[in-house]
């Protein structure tokens, strides 16, 4: 499950990829360790043993609702479709297009013969998920659809919509029978597991039950999120980090406990109702409810983003259990999780066993080979040199910069310097001596700076234009217009520049290199291409290395680690850092000749 992405795209990258990734105290890395001699060597970050994500599945853009059922689950999207993936392999088998908006909220109907669905382009849509088409669509509301259930006997439809409404679907005529009027915004409805004839909504932080008629039952109790155990006779609801298990029908609370992390929370119950998962921001916890005192026997750390929707305030089903034993959870990093529960050990890539420093989120990478250190910048200004070979901390500096200053940090002459954009200047500082060398200003609507690779220049990104300055006089050297179609980040190499344009698909490049001249634009380079020396390139959110004189694809990276925040490349040696916290080495030596 960990590499099947990679050994089904290219069999051969077993050796090239695969292998070099299991974990060192492996069965399988002990028996083959001696055919990786010749192939790429990890030089820092291989973990010790298997880690509790069983496997990751990346997304791609926004991800919104999922639905599990029978080892599927189908995943709303911002694009407007809803993808079906297979648990067990985690690829891709269907795509199911019809939506001419995101798809907010999607649900497989109690005899998994169905799927319902719940649209930005306001209408919910009832799908057949053997053929993938559209069995009905059902329109009415004049909002977003957020919320879709569809009841135990499989006749009805409840949807909650942003324009204040509930609306209750006969399946068979696809006609509008009850519509329930509420306050506000409709986050969430669903029907009772094992009763047809009842339903629950969540509005304001407020959870409601109702009968099919728009009746509503009992009183209104706190929740921002709620959910039913597989038998219906408990439910758990999560409201400013107090998680109550209680009795729907009657309201009796069967048990609760409080967790302190986090705003944001999503809650379900394992199909044996013996235990409970909790989502708060990007970790996942399980607690043991079995016994009078709620235990807490996981928690699952790897995902970079919240455990939720793009849109935190919505009811959204982004954790589900599997079977009692494993977790699936999506996020707003665009990746899908599958968790094994009953293990000590932790997802390798979000929670390091052992680490010699507190580190915060690293907000900039530069790999320098020649010197061999690798520099890194993090939320607290604090600058770390550490060695490219055993991945050691050498030094560690404080500096005045704020956790949202852009940066920068490089070694020029045995000096090491800082930039970094704050307020209306540019400040170039020298860490080790903790002195302000120049000032320079600022431009207005500033995106991303960055320091030549020979230490000459520095580069800026702002509005439409690419800006360079001398960084020891403060001197402008040049300004191009890029054009309004530029994302982030800038990619150098000495006097070069580089920006990609993300609506036209390629590189723009040009060359500061001659002092006094207007800068030279260079041709348009490979699409996707990542670093202008042509050998690393980006595909389908997984970085891969490709000797383009050949077209050979030479080493691909296992699919968990997906998009890195940053990467520093000089030929031989890649880094890239792939969460807040963690940075991976490679040496590829062995296999670019």
């Amino acid at each position: 499950m960990e590499h099947s992405d990679t050994i089904y795209n290219s069999p051969s990258h077993i050796y090239h990829s695969a292998l070099p990734f299991s974990p060192s105290s492996s069965w399988l890395y002990k028996s083959y360790s001696a055919e990786l001699l010749q192939e790429v060597q990890i030089v820092k970050g291989l973990p010790a043993e298997w880690g509790t994500c069983l496997c990751t599945v990346l997304v791609g853009g926004q991800v919104y609702e999922f639905s599990y059922q029978n080892n599927t689950i189908a995943v709303g999207s911002g694009s407007g479709d809803i993808i079906i993936f297979n648990t067990i392999t985690g690829s891709e088998t269907a795509v199911l297009s019809g939506h001419t908006g995101p798809v907010q909220s999607v649900t497989y109907s109690p005899d998994g013969i169905s799927l319902a669905s719940g649209s930005w382009d306001n209408t919910v849509k009832l799908w057949d998920v053997q053929t993938g088409g559209v069995v009905k669509t059902f329109y009415g509301h004049t909002s977003i659809v957020y919320s879709v259930s569809v009841s135990a006997d499989c006749t009805r439809i409840a949807s909650g919509s942003r324009d204040h409404t509930i609306r209750l679907w006969d399946i068979q005529t696809g006609e509008c029978h009850c519509v329930i009027n509420q306050e506000d915004r409709v986050e969430h409805v669903s029907f009772f597991p094992t009763d047809p004839q009842h339903l629950l909504s969540i509005c304001e932080d407020k959870v409601r039950q109702w009968d099919i008629d728009g009746h509503q039952i009992g009183h209104a109790y706190d929740g921002s999120h709620v959910a039913f155990s597989s038998d219906g006779t408990q439910s758990v609801s999560c409201y400013r980090g107090v998680v109550k298990v209680q009795n729907p029908s009657s309201g009796v609370i069967v048990t609760e406990f409080q967790i302190d992390d986090g705003v944001f929370y999503r809650c379900c119950f394992s199909p044996d109702s013996r235990l409970i998962a909790v989502a708060c921001d990007n970790t996942a916890y399980v607690w043991d409810i079995t016994s009078s005192t709620p235990n807490l026997i996981e928690t699952f750390v790897g995902h970079t983003q919240e455990i939720n929707s793009l849109l935190r305030t919505q009811h959204i089903t982004s954790l589900v259990f599997s079977s009692p034993s494993s977790l699936i959870s999506t996020s707003e990093d665009g990746s899908i999780k599958f968790w094994q529960i009953g293990s000590s050990l932790k997802d390798p890539l979000g929670a390091p066993k052992s680490i010699s420093l507190t580190l915060d989120n690293i907000r900039s990478i530069t790999l320098q080979a020649k010197d061999g250190i690798i520099i890194t910048s993090d939320s607290d200004g604090v600058v770390r040199t550490w060695d490219t070979f055993t991945g050691l901390c050498k030094a560690s500096f404080q500096t005045p910069v704020k956790y949202d200053d852009k940066r920068d940090a490089q070694l020029i002459n045995g000096k090491l310097i800082l930039c970094w954009c704050a307020y209306e200047e540019i400040n170039i500082w020298d860490t080790e001596k903790e002195e302000l060398l120049l000032k320079i200003d600022k431009p207005n609507e500033f995106w991303n700076l960055k320091i030549s690779d020979d230490g000459s220049r520095v580069f800026c990104l702002a509005g439409e234009f690419i800006h360079a300055w001398s960084i020891w006089t403060g001197e402008r050297v040049g300004m191009v217009k890029a054009g309004d179609d530029i994302s982030l980040p800038l990619t150098v190499d000495s006097s070069k520049v580089w920006a990609w344009n993300y609506s036209e698909g390629y590189y723009k490049g040009w060359d500061f290199g001659t002092p006094g001249l207007s800068p030279i634009q260079l041709p348009r380079t490979t699409p996707y291409r990542l670093h202008p020396n042509g050998t690393i390139l980006w595909r389908n959110h997984l970085l891969r290395i490709e000797d383009t004189r050949i077209g050979k694809v030479a080493f691909q990276l296992p699919k968990r680690y997906g998009r890195p925040r940053g990467v520093g490349w000089n030929g031989q040696y890649l880094v890239a850092c792939f969460s807040p916290t963690e940075v991976l080495i490679l040496d590829f030596s062995h296999i670019l000749k």
